[in-house]
């Protein structure tokens, strides 16, 4: 019985990968067509939220979202979220209807076909490098100017220890949002992990939920304020974690 569980974990993680390159290809014609110019990204994005909802019920992973809140349209915002999983992509992608800019980790670029989009949309960091990390916030400044969203995973990665249930926040998606006095949207996924977590021999299809938290304003804050600002949001979604948990 043990063996047929990890032969239906590699037939689902590679109808995963499968789901992910194949509408990439059937779409690279529009995809390309909209990344040609910074003008057409939000018809790109209309293309990547067809994407992500492609992935999540073709796995099996129906979602459901309650808000406390609704993004205005044509109104930035720092999206920010928990991180546990590919599937937060995807997620994130499917119940935002704003165009936003993901800024994410360098080393998923390196994924065929998906990994030639990716590059060329987000913003990408060498969390290792702090000349990258200044390039990150000129990148996510532009975006914001022209009138786009950023979401960023504040956590900065995945912990290696899958018991900790909220890492630590990085200060990137704070301090971008006082400077351009934009609200924050606190995310909580609670199920990702559980449903799709980076341990190649877990997962099933299920559910998954998602909460859209009371925004945070920024406005009248300055970068002396973000330390409180990161904290607080880390609580929001942090005893929301706690709640779901409890259920």
């Amino acid at each position: 019985m043990k063996i047929v569980r990890y032969i239906l974990w590699t037939l689902w993680r590679v109808w995963f990968y499968i789901l992910m390159g194949v509408p990439i290809i059937m779409l690279s014609p529009l995809l390309i067509l909209t990344i040609l110019s910074e003008k057409t990204y939000p018809q790109f994005f209309i293309l990547a939220r067809i994407w992500a909802k492609i992935i999540l019920y073709g796995m099996g992973l129906p979602y459901t979202v309650e808000r406390e809140q609704e993004l205005e349209k044509g109104k930035s915002y720092m999206l920010v979220a928990n991180h546990t999983s590919m599937t937060d992509i995807m997620l994130m992608l499917a119940i935002t209807k704003n165009p936003f800019v993901f800024v994410g980790k360098k080393e998923l670029a390196k994924i065929p076909i998906f990994g030639f989009f990716y590059k060329r949309t987000c913003i990408l960091v060498d969390r290792s490098s702090s000349k990258s990390r200044f390039e990150v916030f000129k990148r996510a400044q532009l975006r914001l100017e022209q009138g786009l969203s950023i979401c960023i995973f504040p956590e900065g990665g995945v912990p290696d220890d899958e018991t900790v249930l909220l890492d630590e926040f990085k200060d990137g998606a704070f301090r971008l949002a006082i400077e351009h006095q934009i609200p924050i949207v606190p995310m909580t996924f609670p199920d990702n992990k559980k449903r799709f977590s980076f341990k190649f021999f877990s997962g099933s299809p299920g559910p998954m939920r998602a909460k859209v938290h009371t925004f945070v304003e920024t406005t009248g804050l300055t970068l002396d304020d973000k330390k409180e600002l990161k904290d607080k949001v880390r609580q929001i979604i942090y005893q929301q974690l706690l709640r779901f948990s409890k259920k």
